[in-house]
């Protein structure tokens, strides 16, 4: 049936050639607007997730939680293109459950690696490389929200997900190059 709907549908709808896009309320703006910069940041992330996941070896158990990841930054992007919908308190208490999985995930993923001593600089190991550079795109996609929640409201559970969620990645990155025997390049300013 989808195929089929898909079949019909363009592509294109040529309605944003003059620099405007509609929200899920119909309302236009700007695709230069704070709300579709925050929702674009995060559609960059998934998509570069996509790319980490591609990479991590399939034993690691990262690739679970990772995909579960794709699939709420897809539910904060659509939640973010809807500023007049009110936000299922549901997917705000598993927003909430899932940044306290981060927190667990963080501390055991901890206690297998060496104190972090010093900065560290990002590469090692492709997977490795490529959840720093996610880690460093959440960091975006973090300002951006706080951008956009400093002009309209923007749930506090996905403020504390997506800051949770880059300390999330670095940790992983630094578990992948422990676990393929990368040694961590410290920064020497």
């Amino acid at each position: 049936m989808l195929d089929a709907l898909h079949a019909c549908m363009p592509i294109y709808t040529k309605t944003g050639d003059k620099g405007t896009t509609a929200l899920f309320n119909n309302s236009r703006v700007s695709k230069a607007h704070i709300r579709l910069q925050t929702y674009g940041d995060i559609d960059e992330l998934n998509s570069l997730l996509g790319v980490v996941i591609s990479e991590l070896p399939k034993s690691y158990s990262q690739r679970v939680m990772l995909s579960q990841v794709q699939k709420d930054l897809f539910a904060i992007g659509a939640v973010l293109a809807n500023p007049v919908a009110p936000i299922d308190t549901a997917f705000l208490e598993t927003l909430t459950a899932r940044t306290s999985e981060f927190e667990k995930e963080i501390d055991t993923m901890t206690g297998k690696l060496a104190e972090l001593k010093n900065f560290i600089l990002p590469g090692g190991a492709k997977a490795a490389a490529l959840l720093q550079y996610a880690r460093a795109v959440s960091r975006r996609v973090e300002r951006s929200s706080v951008a956009l929640h400093e002009k309209e409201t923007v749930a506090l559970e996905i403020l504390q997900y997506l800051n949770r969620l880059s300390d999330y990645l670095f940790t992983c990155a630094r578990l992948v190059n422990h676990t393929e025997g990368q040694e961590e390049v410290i920064w020497k300013g």
